[in-house]
């Protein structure tokens, strides 16, 4: 795997630090190992998966990257464009280039409007990998469209989710959610905060929905995202707060940057009423959390970002536009009061849920692999550079493909 990975705080670490887990797991079939991309600190202590860096800014790096990956029988490289250096994140082709053995790259952003750079780093990578996963349809649909790639190399497969954590936990205490014999029901949004992740509409949408009888409160659950804590501190939080009391709902918002381990977070999300997902970004074709509040069977309100538009569209959860509070209102009023609607989303949840589970997620993983590795011949250089054409006298295409003509 070629992927940031834990001690890195960041979506993509996480995700691959699961795979990596299930793939390894007891009697598993395969062994996965992981260079590791970027990231302030070493992984200290080294887990022992690590078996090599790729640290930003070393034009050294990328061939031994590339060495540890050609240890083995299938590289997997995650890709996003912030976690690779260079303009666009085009250092991951310096790698890509010197791997002989059958790429699978993941992306978990297909960009619908992308930049001329963003188009030319991505459609390189296509064309250097031998099989790509997206996560969600809608960012197959987009390759196809945008990006001109061959259907026959796409294969979607779903985020993965620990579905046995997310649907039993035991309950944990939530801060705040009676006033004496009075029940507040809770919504909940959790995650790596910063600007973009739309929590201002939630506060804006309690000061429509105070006139009910159990008003709601509102738990944002949440480090703020070492990236903007570096650059800009907690100036989003504080801003949220500040909004709160404006708009005169503060006693009804709480804000917890404590870090929960998988655990305590499905815990504290089976105390919850509803999810609230209200993504600003009209792009992200992935999101681990709402995943995440499927496998736990939870209602879910969100803004029509395309992988919530995607997974909720059979009744899991209601879909309201992007960055409108009074919207936002309407859903959390319908979701509190209409008779029978939140159980019959935690019913579709519980439908789909066992589709995401990270053993059924890491088997199609593993088939994908399989398939490449048994279909692999030597590479054919031409002028002495992989980077000149990527040769097979084998199969070419990812056997399973998913993508819909």
């Amino acid at each position: 795997m070629l992927s940031t990975y834990p001690p890195t705080q960041c979506g993509i670490a996480t995700f691959n630090a699961a795979l990596v887990r299930h793939l390894n797991g007891d009697g598993a079939r395969s062994s996965a190992a992981v260079v590791r991309v970027g990231g302030d600190t070493p992984s200290e202590p080294e887990a022992p998966e690590v078996v090599a860096e790729l640290p930003g800014g070393d034009p050294a790096a990328a061939a031994a990257a590339a060495a540890a990956l050609n240890r083995f029988d299938v590289a997997l490289v995650q890709h996003e464009y912030g976690i690779y250096d260079g303009p666009d994140g085009d250092e991951v082709l310096d790698v890509l280039n010197r791997v002989r053995v059958p790429i699978i790259v993941v992306l978990h952003t297909v960009l619908a409007r992308p930049t001329a750079g963003q188009h030319s780093v991505l459609s390189r990578i296509c064309r250097l990998c031998d099989g790509i996963v997206v996560l969600s349809q809608t960012a197959a649909s987009r390759l196809l469209e945008v990006y001109g790639v061959d259907s026959r190399k796409v294969t979607v497969i779903p985020h993965g989710a620990e579905t046995d954590e997310w649907q039993a936990p035991g309950l944990l205490p939530v801060t705040g959610r009676h006033d004496g014999e009075r029940y507040h029901p809770l919504l909940l949004t959790w995650g790596l905060i910063g600007p973009g992740k739309g929590i201002e509409w939630v506060i804006d949408a309690l000061a429509e929905v105070q006139d009910l009888p159990t008003t709601p409160r509102y738990l944002v659950a949440g480090e703020t995202h070492p990236k903007v804590l570096q650059h800009y501190g907690e100036a989003y939080r504080d801003s949220l707060r500040e909004r709160a009391a404006a708009r005169g709902v503060a006693h009804l918002v709480e804000f917890d940057a404590e870090y929960r381990s998988r655990q305590d977070l499905a815990a504290l999300a089976a105390s919850a009423d509803a999810v609230v997902l209200p993504y600003e970004s009209t792009e992200q074709v992935a999101s681990g959390v709402l995943i995440e509040a499927v496998a736990a069977r939870r209602p879910i309100i969100a803004s029509r970002f395309p992988h919530a538009a995607e997974l909720l569209a059979d009744g899991a959860g209601l879909l309201v536009p992007h960055r409108d509070a009074r919207a936002l209102g309407v859903a959390i009023r319908r979701l509190l009061t209409e008779p029978g609607l939140a159980e019959s989303m935690e019913r579709r949840s519980a439908q789909i849920a066992p589709t995401l589970d990270w053993a059924a997620v890491t088997d199609r993983y593993r088939l994908l692999a399989t398939g490449l590795a048994a279909h692999h011949a030597p590479l054919t250089e031409q002028h002495g550079s992989v980077a000149h054409g990527r040769l097979r006298a084998g199969r070419r295409t990812p056997v399973g493909s998913t993508v819909e003509p």
